[in-house]
């Protein structure tokens, strides 16, 4: 299932707002071990432990959105919104500062 974040930055400034976002959450949640590796100019694939479970799932900036896909083992379904929710909140957070320039 995707998750759309909309955005009004442009692609340029809306992947170093995304690689900004996730470079704060992989300090922010560490214990985690969040890992980012980008697979094109404007693709990446994420993953994640949560309780034994690796979930992993891609990330791509578009000119007017950044599309999240998160694959989630059926017994962490119930997470699922909450991790997308932790993540889709830090990216708003930085678009927010490029925005005003601080990216």
């Amino acid at each position: 299932m995707k998750h759309v974040v909309p955005h009004d930055l442009g692609q340029e400034r809306a992947k170093t707002a995304a690689e900004a976002a996730l470079a704060a959450y992989a300090q922010k949640f560490a214990k985690y071990s969040p890992k980012v590796s980008w697979t094109s100019s404007n693709s990446a694939q994420i993953s994640f432990q949560v309780k034994g479970f690796t979930l992993s799932g891609s990330l791509e900036v578009l000119e007017r959105s950044i599309e999240m896909d998160l694959d989630v083992p059926f017994v962490l379904r119930p997470f699922k919104g909450h991790a997308m929710g932790v993540i889709e909140g830090e990216i708003n957070e930085w678009i927010q500062k490029a925005k005003t320039g601080a990216v």
